[in-house]
C-alpha cells in the first residue's frame, strides 16, 4: 500500500489494518519457519505496510497534541 491511499483512510479504519497487518506477519513469519512460505518477500512487504501504517497514526496522533505537550517529548537543548 502507498502512504497516499493511506492517508484517505479514517483512524478506526487504519487500527483495523494494522492488526490484520500484524497477524498476516505472525502468519507468514510461521510458514517461513515450517519451510512453506512460497514468497519471501512479502515479510518485507508486510513489515513496511505495518511502518507505513504506525506513521500515519503517529502522525494524526501528533497533530491532534496541543503545542505544549508535543514539545515534551522532545529534546531540549
Amino acid at each position: 500500500m502507498k502512504s497516499h491511499e493511506l492517508r484517505g483512510h479514517s483512524q478506526e479504519e487504519l487500527i483495523g489494518l494494522e492488526k490484520k497487518i500484524i497477524c498476516s506477519l505472525v502468519q507468514a513469519r510461521f510458514k517461513n519457519s515450517m519451510g512453506q512460505l512460497e514468497d519471501t518477500s512479502q515479510l518485507r512487504k508486510s513489515r513496511k505496510d505495518l511502518a507505513r501504517v504506525k506513521t500515519i497514526l503517529k502522525e494524526r496522533e501528533k497533530s491532534s497534541l496541543p503545542l505544549n505537550e508535543q514539545l515534551k517529548g522532545e529534546a531540549k537543548w
